[in-house]
Parts: C-alpha cells; structure tokens; sequence
C-alpha cells in the first residue's frame, strides 16, 4: 500500500484490514480519534511508537509531555506543520511494511 492508498481508507469507517497498530493509530487520528489513536499508541514500545506518541501530544498542544516522548523516540520536536509530520510518519511506516 502507497500513501495515496491509505489516504482513501480516510473516508471510510475502518483502518485498512493490513495496517498495524501504529498505522492504525495514525488513521484513527487523522479520521477526529485522537482518544482512540493515544490509546493504541500508549500501549506499544519503540522509537517509532514514541514518535507517534510525540506527534499525538504535540497535536494536543502538551508541548513538555510532547518533548518528552520526542527524546525518547531519539529525536527532537520537529518545526514542520503537524500535516507534514503525520505524513512522514505514515509514509515512514508504509515503507516498513514493504520491505
């Protein structure tokens, strides 16, 4: 699956049936569930779980707790717009499950 394939899966009511949690976490943000995306994400471990999970509260706005999971992701707070940063992860996440 492309970018522009998981895009579509936006207007419907699942996740695309092959996506992983953390794919899955970031459609149920991009579709107004910021609840249930926290929710997947809190439960999974790893850099790039703690990326999500840093995008998560910096959406929000908890800019300190956003920072917190950015460390431990091993990166810093990026200073693109949240779009671009939602795209980056999804298409990082995509190649991942294409190898």
């Amino acid at each position: 699956m492309d970018f522009d394939e998981f895009q579509k899966f936006l207007g419907a009511k699942t996740p695309p049936p092959e996506a992983g949690k953390l794919l899955r976490a970031l459609w149920y943000d991009a579709t107004g569930d910021w609840t249930r995306a926290h929710q997947i994400v809190q439960a999974q471990d790893g850099k790039t779980a703690a990326a999500i999970h840093a995008y998560l509260h910096r959406k929000e706005g908890d800019l300190g707790n956003a920072d917190y999971w950015y460390e431990r992701s091993g990166g810093t707070r990026p200073r693109l717009p949240l779009e671009k940063e939602w795209r980056t992860l999804v298409e990082m996440l995509l190649a991942k499950t294409e190898k």
